[in-house]
């Protein structure tokens, strides 16, 4: 899709002095004035890297509004005009970005070429802002930045054909499988149905209720022990704004729910978020039937990029066109808390990589959370 107004704006940007960010105030969600929320829509549309659905201010109202305060960081020039706002939840004297830790793209919305030293970030006794999922691209954050990891995307301009054009050998390879499988399966189960992108809370709640299964199965922390998160998906299915909204994609062989993803949407990315397979369909490959569908079906509801998150999943590597980096680390005064996240930080990565890995998974997690 086309944007001109973005188009436009950026050109504005482009041909103006940067900014730099010279004062900072932590401001509630709610107090946010209309300057302010002007200016966050204002400059998230003068930034290309920051078309992901998290910057959209729409991602912290849902947030919000499920139960999990959000507050902003409102930056500001030597000419008093809001120049950067950064949306996060506080802790005491830590923040940490909005929807943490269900946050996969974080940073500050700023304009292009703006200087934002994080420092100036820290105020009214914040002393820390920790982020895991930094977008690369903010060179003040390099000095707080303990390491980087990729994540991948799809380019799914022109659907299918345009995928099988740019993807790797093994991608293709997979999706020639996924479309005999998808055959198979058919045969065998009944009518394969597809819906990219459908307003349902039943299969909602299946993608919930597959989703801690899979926690429980393979140990991993509980996202939605907390209720607020639950609410959070259902708040962003009903969001129907035609620049940003959540969108459930279903797969059903039969009268099978076989696969299922719920993430979000920003104009013409989506971001792939929580997908789901029902564990007695496994030998089909679900994920993939799913990645296939959702692909050939991006022209018709208007994506032309799936953002896959950070992960070292084989299907992300073999899946994806393209990647970027996201960072991790904390902005602190406090020489000796950076040290000691550093530390954490090596044992973690240490503990993934330890052919005891899967019994290190409750430590890893408290460290994480500390």
């Amino acid at each position: 899709m086309t944007n001109t107004t973005t188009s436009s704006a950026a050109e504005r940007a482009g041909s103006a002095a940067p900014s730099r960010v010279v004062t900072a105030r932590i401001v509630a969600l709610d107090d946010l004035g209309s300057a302010e929320r002007d200016a966050w829509l204002r400059l998230r549309a003068t930034n290309p890297s920051l078309d992901s659905p998290y910057f959209h201010p729409g991602f912290s109202e849902a947030v919000h509004a499920s139960g999990a305060e959000v507050r902003v960081v409102v930056g500001r020039d030597a000419a008093g005009e809001v120049c950067a706002l950064l949306p996060c939840h506080r802790d005491r004297t830590l923040l940490r970005p909005v929807g943490w830790p269900g946050s996969d793209f974080q940073g500050p919305i700023l304009a292009p070429g703006t200087v934002c030293p994080p420092l100036t970030l820290l105020s009214g006794g914040v002393r820390a802002f920790a982020f895991d999922h930094l977008l690369d691209g903010y060179p003040e954050f390099a000095p707080w930045v303990d390491g980087g990891r990729p994540s991948p995307y799809i380019d799914t301009s022109g659907g299918l054909a345009g995928y099988l054009g740019r993807a790797s050998r093994t991608g293709k390879d997979n999706m020639n499988q996924a479309r005999r499988r998808l055959a198979k399966a058919e045969r065998t189960y009944g009518p394969v149905r597809f819906a990219a992108d459908v307003v349902d809370d039943q299969a909602l709640a299946q993608v919930v209720a597959l989703k801690r299964a899979q926690y429980k199965a393979t140990g991993a922390t509980d996202y939605f022990a907390d209720p607020s998160r639950i609410d959070l998906l259902s708040r962003l299915l009903h969001t129907r704004d035609a620049e940003f909204a959540g969108v459930l994609s279903t797969l059903h062989v039969g009268p099978n729910l076989v696969a299922a993803h719920f993430g979000m949407r920003a104009d013409n990315v989506l971001h792939w978020w929580f997908p789901v397979y029902d564990p007695q369909f496994a030998a089909l490959a679900p994920g993939w039937l799913l990645l296939r569908e959702l692909v050939e079906a991006s022209p018709a509801i208007g994506i032309t990029r799936l953002d896959l998150g950070r992960g070292e999943d084989e299907y992300k590597r073999r899946a994806k066109t393209g990647e970027t980096t996201v960072n991790h680390g904390m902005v602190t005064r406090n020489s000796a808390r950076r040290a000691l996240r550093r530390t954490r930080a090596s044992v973690v990565d240490a503990a993934k990589s330890s052919p005891l890995g899967p019994a290190l998974r409750r430590v890893v997690r408290k460290l994480r959370n500390s």
